[in-house]
């Protein structure tokens, strides 16, 4: 078991000292969070060891897992990586993409291993599709949740679109090439809703829709390539794959049959594989385990992190143009 120190106790750092702290894979030392009242109140309920400075928690252990406002990721990974302690961090990775590029050298140097929370590649619809996901083509996502005071500091691509620029840069297997998008503010200071058309090097489309002021909540991605249609919905951890084969010379009475104008036949058949529940925060956490104790390469891993960072920015920046 790894020993673990949480830095950051607010809503999500809550859900992650609780599942540390139940994971076989790590060993819960304690936790710190810059808010010395509202610290004690969470260790007095919890009965989590506090510590009252930074620097005594990462002696303490051989992981951290950061949650803090991002804002603060860059110099809280850095004080962790060059004490030569490996690193979980909340997405997005930091604030800049500078700060990112330096915290994977800062790695690399001090052999330390890095995890971004990019927590949608562990939603269980997701992994149970993304081996059937081969060179899309096109691919749309709708990321839709209801208005939230909390994260509105950010715009709405480093909240809420994020997620989806990650899982599908995961899986198109090209660069971007180009990058158009609008944003609206609505409420906050920054953008609230966001419409962006990434054009990948390969010829793959993805059309990524994100609003965190909607009277409903949606998570949904949809991937078309060749011969299948593949959708995952986050938010029910739903997938369906429907696809398409040369139609047999006798089809049967229920086989559904498309004909097109040149007279080619296509057999449409449902593939819908299996959605194992899991608990996608404890899993990305416990994968991190993993990676550090056989020495592999973590799922989502620092470059990962910046390359999904840049992409976000980018969307960002063509917002004023």
């Amino acid at each position: 078991m790894l020993n673990v120190g949480v830095i950051g106790a607010g809503h999500l750092g809550k859900i992650h000292l609780r599942l540390l702290n139940q994971s076989e894979h790590y060993n819960l030392i304690g936790f710190y969070d810059s808010n010395p009242t509202y610290a004690q109140e969470v260790s007095k309920e919890f009965n989590y060891p506090l510590f009252s400075s930074i620097d005594d928690l990462i002696a303490a252990v051989d992981v951290i897992d950061i949650v803090t406002p991002t804002l603060s990721h860059f110099e809280t990974a850095k004080k962790v990586i060059e004490a030569g302690k490996h690193v979980f961090i909340e997405k997005p990775i930091t604030n800049t993409i500078e700060e990112a590029e330096d915290l994977v050298q800062l790695a690399k140097k001090h052999q330390v291993k890095g995890q971004v929370g990019h927590v949608e590649r562990f939603n269980p619809a997701f992994q149970a599709v993304t081996k059937m996901i081969d060179k899309p083509m096109f691919i749309e996502a709708h990321r839709l949740a209801e208005f939230n005071p909390r994260g509105t500091d950010v715009p709405v691509v480093l909240d809420l679109m994020i997620h989806d620029i990650d899982a599908i840069l995961s899986v198109v297997k090209s660069n971007v090439k180009k990058i158009n998008a609008s944003g609206v503010s609505v409420i906050s200071e920054t953008p609230d809703i966001c419409n962006a058309r990434i054009e990948f090097e390969n010829g793959c489309v993805a059309n990524l829709t994100a609003s965190r002021i909607s009277l409903k909540q949606m998570r949904k991605a949809r991937f078309f390539q060749k011969d299948a249609y593949i959708s995952v919905d986050f938010l029910e951890k739903k997938c369906e794959v429907v696809k398409m084969k040369d139609a047999p010379e006798s089809p049967g009475d229920f086989d559904m049959i498309l004909q097109n104008a040149e007279g080619i036949k296509k057999q449409i058949y449902f593939d819908n594989p299996e959605v194992e529940e899991n608990n996608a925060i404890l899993e990305e956490l416990e994968t991190f385990a993993d990676a550090i104790n056989n020495n592999t390469t973590p799922r989502v891993t620092l470059e990962q992190g910046t390359k999904a960072l840049q992409v976000a920015k980018q969307i960002i920046e063509s917002f004023s143009n």
